[in-house]
């Protein structure tokens, strides 16, 4: 995926425009405007383009990182709130989607009502929680409260079996941790020691608040990081979660007890929704052989203040303000923004997890016609058509494999601005009752939802993200790409003001070139033509692909973004993989245009020097330390500033383009170049 970290945007879109939208362009160059001229672009190519922007752009107190991104989702914002608002006006009839919209705004909105509520709304599940008094009563309550998209214990989903891609499969996977990462259980520094004292003291709180005396609710947090910690050193690292098949064993049903014997699995899979299924596809079996551990290990007291405070911090956005504000002073150890967001920021963010597609719905009307959605199909088959050419030319592959990998490129479909197909959102139930119930109707839609899936024929029209996402993703098992309009947004730039080489390198190279060659990415290459987890490739082949990816782990291995955090090249190698291939293929997608072969200045900029600088306006922005180092523990992509000079210094007609030498801080010796596809 691309610039994961960011999910919601605005869709004015850049097409591919005419070359001479420039010269006469009543708006300052976007390129040359961001350049900070102090930097030599061999030196450092991402303060070269964007310094001169992140020195005048500050962070806001109430960011984590601020850039391009932000400027988007700023936009974006705004016109999902005068949607909200103007449904929320318009008395529309029960069932519809403005009246989904409008009462789903309005009770988030309505902070007094909130307060007055207290817990009220969740006050029967704490309830039934209360009643438990063994294992099986628990693991009934986790089943409900998963249901409201609770991460208690573990993590699970209903998605294509990896194998069998037309089949939909229930899988489980390794999850429950609080902290959100295993190496926050164990590092040692003193940012992450602090951070552990911190959450002993957020759960505390928590509980505290709920009812709890504040000697229990000490106690018991100081269990539950206990327990997770048990949890956390059964669970696998980062970078081996992108093995496909260590992380696919599939078990019959009636052999999860093996694994797991102190959890009654059917009648745990009845009460979660799990049908027309006889098997399970487990993640990591040896971490649900440590939960089973921990349940039978663990008073029954602690295991239900765990339960109670994961649901508490799971809902704590929609309860009163005293829980929000407790959460985002815990959570700002991660992000490092200094001041909450507004209550309509993150009311929007809030409705667009329960209905971002039913705003989507209304939102292309608007923001995203049917020329643009053409103009960006079209990009997509010129990149396609460079990928195509390159493998062609590859010295170290076999015809044989060659010809696979011509069958798996052309069956990738494309997913370009919108669904052709919407959701139908109209058993969601959606009032004026509350924002907490709100919450969880949607939650339970949408559990519902995916688990209404099992047993029946996969869908390959359904799309995993919204029409005003600013982000975009390659799929393996349905073998596509798809870009929501979002993602192709330059903030204050409409079309014509954008040249090609700008277009080519912004939204062909980072965006669609990038999404295509994460099907041929170390983990994406062992999918087939049909999203089929098998070896279509020749052992020699294999060890070819391999060390020249290895070259790429080393590489990034020795970036050190913050002082005792290096980048993972393992864990981030098939985002790295997709970003140099996306670079390249955007740049023979683009020689083969217009303004290329006239090759004259604009801004003072040739063509290949903007196309260089329109990839880095992708990654424009800066991030707070306390994010940077979140995003080194838990995140597969490289931060922004390394997504650019990374894959920069492994592309030669960067150094022809910008005359870079020996000596330069990001000159590479050409057998240290990066060479896959």
């Amino acid at each position: 995926m691309k610039k994961i970290f960011f999910v919601i945007t605005t869709a004015v879109t850049i097409a591919a425009c005419n070359n001479n939208a420039t010269t006469n362009n009543p708006k300052p160059d976007i390129l040359a405007a961001d350049i900070d001229s102090t930097v030599k672009p061999g030196d450092d190519f991402f303060d070269y383009a964007n310094g001169g922007w992140i020195k005048r752009n500050p962070i806001p107190a109430d960011q984590s990182s601020w850039g391009i991104g932000n400027l988007v989702i700023e936009e974006n914002l705004k016109r999902l709130r005068e949607i909200s608002e103007k449904s929320a006006a318009t008395n529309a009839a029960k069932g519809s989607n403005d009246q989904k919209i409008g009462d789903f705004w309005a009770m988030a909105m309505d902070s007094s009502k909130i307060e007055t509520d207290g817990l009220k709304p969740i006050q029967p599940l704490l309830d039934k929680l209360n009643a438990v008094t063994d294992i099986k009563s628990l693991m009934d309550i986790i089943a409900s409260f998963k249901q409201l998209g609770s991460s208690t214990l573990f993590d699970e989903y209903v998605a294509q079996d990896a194998k069998q891609s037309d089949v939909m499969a229930y899988n489980i996977w390794q999850g429950g941790l609080g902290l959100g990462q295993r190496d926050y259980y164990f590092k040692t520094d003193s940012a992450t020691i602090n951070i552990r004292n911190e959450y002993v003291k957020y759960i505390t709180k928590i509980l505290t608040m709920s009812g709890e005396d504040s000697a229990t609710a000490l106690q018991a947090a100081k269990n539950i990081l206990s327990m997770e910690t048990r949890l956390a050193a059964a669970s696998r690292k980062l970078e081996d979660l992108r093995d496909p098949y260590r992380n696919y064993n599939k078990m019959a049903i009636g052999d999860l007890k093996k694994m797991s014997a102190n959890i009654d699995w059917p009648l745990y899979l009845k009460n979660i929704g799990v049908q027309h299924v006889d098997s399970v596809i487990v993640g990591q079996p040896e971490f649900f052989k440590a939960v089973s551990d921990v349940l039978a290990s663990t008073p029954i007291n602690d295991l239900k203040h765990y339960v109670k405070f994961n649901l508490l911090n799971d809902m704590s956005s929609v309860l009163p303000d005293t829980y929000g504000a407790a959460a985002f002073n815990f959570r700002k150890l991660f992000s490092g923004a200094k001041e909450r967001k507004p209550r309509w920021k993150r009311a929007i963010q809030i409705e667009e997890s329960a209905m971002g597609e039913l705003l989507g719905q209304l939102y292309v009307k608007e923001f995203f016609n049917e020329t643009a959605k053409k103009r960006y199909t079209k990009m997509v088959e010129d990149i396609r058509d460079a990928l195509k050419d390159r493998i062609g030319k590859l010295s170290w592959m076999s015809d044989s494999t060659k010809a696979k990998a011509y069958k798996k490129l052309a069956a990738i479909k494309s997913k370009v601005g919108y669904p052709d197909k919407w959701k139908d959102f109209s058993s969601m139930e959606i009032g004026r009752e509350s924002f907490a119930q709100n919450f969880m109707n949607a939650r339970k839609w949408w559990h519902q939802y995916e688990y209404n899936k099992l047993g029946k024929p996969v869908d390959r029209d359904e799309w995993d993200m919204y029409p005003q996402t600013y982000n975009a993703y390659y799929n393996p098992s349905n073998n596509e790409i798809v870009l929501p309009a979002g993602i192709f947004t330059v903030p204050g730039y409409r079309d014509e003001e954008l040249d090609d080489a700008t277009v080519y390198g912004y939204g062909g190279a980072s965006t669609i070139g990038h999404e295509i060659t994460h099907g041929f990415d170390d983990e994406g290459r062992q999918y087939d033509d049909k999203g089929n987890l098998v070896n279509w490739w020749t052992k020699s082949d294999e060890e070819a692909f391999n060390k020249r990816a290895a070259l790429m782990v080393k590489q990034f291995d020795e970036f050190e973004p913050v002082i005792g955090y290096h980048i993972n090249g393992k864990a981030t190698l098939g985002e790295n993989i997709a970003d140099l291939g996306g670079i390249l293929l955007g740049i023979e997608a683009f020689k083969k245009t217009q303004q290329f072969k006239d090759n004259k200045p604009i801004g003072n900029l040739m063509p290949m020097q903007r196309y260089f600088l329109g990839y880095a306006l992708g990654w424009l922005g800066h991030t707070r330390e306390e994010q940077l180092r979140n995003r080194l523990l838990t995140d597969v992509h490289s931060p922004g500033k390394y997504r650019v000079n990374g894959p920069f210094a492994d592309v030669d007609e960067f150094y022809s383009t910008f005359n870079i030498k020996p000596g330069d801080k990001m000159y590479r010796a050409d057998s240290l170049r990066v060479r896959i596809w």
